[in-house]
């Protein structure tokens, strides 16, 4: 097959979670551990580091892979979902995997498939071990897609396992309360693997040390050894001047105290948003693990950090698109991410909000819709995939919340509309979804 008909047979023959949702959701890893049999185990011969999380595990899984890059370690990157181009999902020093190495995997093992029939992401897992594996990686940094204890990434044994937070996603898989959705992530947490956990929570964290205390994990908080704070603002309103910062890279400055010690001055991260103060923390003690078997330097972490998007590819966080008006995409789609995107939204100045938004049919709109402002003027839309929930049925629900606005057929039309109301001054954001973000950026 060349790439374009083996694209389209990953996405017509084998379910795919992030398009049809739970119907495409193995509750085990048997396929997988047929698939890296079929491969003879490549995972076995890779170091991994293994990141887990509600929230932030890709931003911390590319920053980590850019302050290795930048200390002179070939690093191999397993993210999930793409955005625009399948191959993102799997890369070595931040370029993706190539076209023919796809098609010819594909084909090669096409009838192993239809013996084993895999998901879509139970497929990609196996890709992703064998390409690290015959390239030779130094390191492999693998991203959990769903949860983790029974998540297909799940069957390596890595030397150090990162999982950034808890908060409430995909209720319907891993059990409507916070110690049952921990119970899920911790299931990455390997015999005698040093566990990292971003943020500290009295409701999950005695998940954590429970079971790490049972696989004899050392564990560490990185929220209680670490902190971060934003330096480049306007002191005077307390807002941040995006386009001020736009102009620089979209960069945003932090000092990080390591026990209230003064550790990093003026840090420099080119991820924008509010949230990446959680997650530089959770890299930084990262790394302080890592640093007993990897040679990395203060001046690689500051260059790691501060080249992540160019290092890796990373996009959609707090993504600024335009400046005049100021237009930006953020792929948070939950309600702690919603959150963040609100904090964010409120630490700006601007004169009216146009709100493009989009959500999944297998989400609770409600719990989102929530969180918006009734200020803002609000573009409804449904991105072009089967999971995407109908915009007029997401219209309705946001009347609940005496959310107003029009409704759209694609998130291109909405997004033009928003472009055609809106002021100089005034703020332009999309999201809801990665896939309402996928089709702006």
């Amino acid at each position: 097959m060349n790439y374009k008909q083996t694209l389209e047979y990953l996405y017509n023959a084998l379910p795919m979670y992030h398009r049809v949702g739970v119907a495409a959701y193995k509750a085990n890893l048997d396929n997988t551990i047929a698939i890296c049999d079929l491969l003879n185990n490549p995972q076995k011969q890779l170091l991994c580091i293994h990141i887990a999380g509600t929230n932030g595990k890709g931003s911390v899984s590319h920053m980590l892979a850019s302050v290795l890059q930048a200390s002179g370690y070939k690093t191999g990157l397993y993210t999930s979902p793409h955005l625009k181009d399948f191959r993102e999902r799997i890369r070595i020093n931040g370029k993706m995997i190539s076209r023919k190495y796809v098609s010819e995997f594909v084909t090669k093992y096409q009838q192993d498939f239809k013996r084993i029939q895999p998901s879509f992401f139970e497929m990609t897992v196996g890709l992703a071990f064998q390409f690290f594996f015959d390239k030779r990686t130094d390191v492999a940094i693998i991203e959990t897609g769903l949860g983790g204890r029974l998540d297909s990434t799940n069957i390596i044994r890595p030397v150090l396992s990162v999982i950034t937070n808890i908060d409430w996603d995909h209720m319907n898989l891993f059990g409507n309360t916070l110690k049952k959705i921990a119970t899920e992530k911790a299931g990455i947490i390997k015999h005698g693997v040093p566990v990292v956990i971003g943020e500290s929570s009295k409701e999950t964290d005695g998940v954590f040390i429970k079971k790490a205390k049972e696989e004899m994990s050392s564990i560490v908080f990185a929220s209680n050894e670490f902190e971060s704070e934003i330096v480049a603002d306007d002191k005077a309103t307390g807002k941040i001047d995006v386009k001020e910062l736009q102009k620089t890279g979209a960069l945003q400055i932090v000092n990080v105290r390591h026990k209230k010690r003064l550790a990093y001055k003026n840090l420099t991260l080119d991820l924008t948003g509010k949230y990446q103060l959680k997650n530089v923390v959770t890299v930084l003690q990262t790394i302080q693990l890592l640093s007993k078997d990897f040679n990395i330097t203060e001046v690689q972490i500051r260059k790691g950090l501060s080249t992540v998007k160019k290092s890796t590819g990373l996009s959609g966080r707090w993504e600024v698109i335009d400046i005049n008006p100021l237009i930006v995409a953020d792929t948070g789609h939950n309600v702690a991410g919603i959150k963040a995107v609100m904090e964010m939204i409120n630490s700006i100045e601007f004169e009216k909000l146009h709100f493009i938004i989009g959500l999944v049919n297998d989400k609770e709109p409600g719990k989102i819709l929530s969180l918006l402002p009734l200020t803002a003027e609000y573009y409804f839309c449904k991105a072009n995939i089967p999971r995407g929930l109908d915009e007029k049925i997401l219209a309705e629900a946001a009347l609940e919340f005496k959310l107003k606005g029009k409704t759209y057929e694609s998130v291109k039309a909405a997004l033009k509309a928003a472009k055609k109301n809106a002021k100089q001054k005034d703020l332009i954001f999309v999201g809801g979804s990665n896939f309402t973000v996928a089709e702006v950026i």
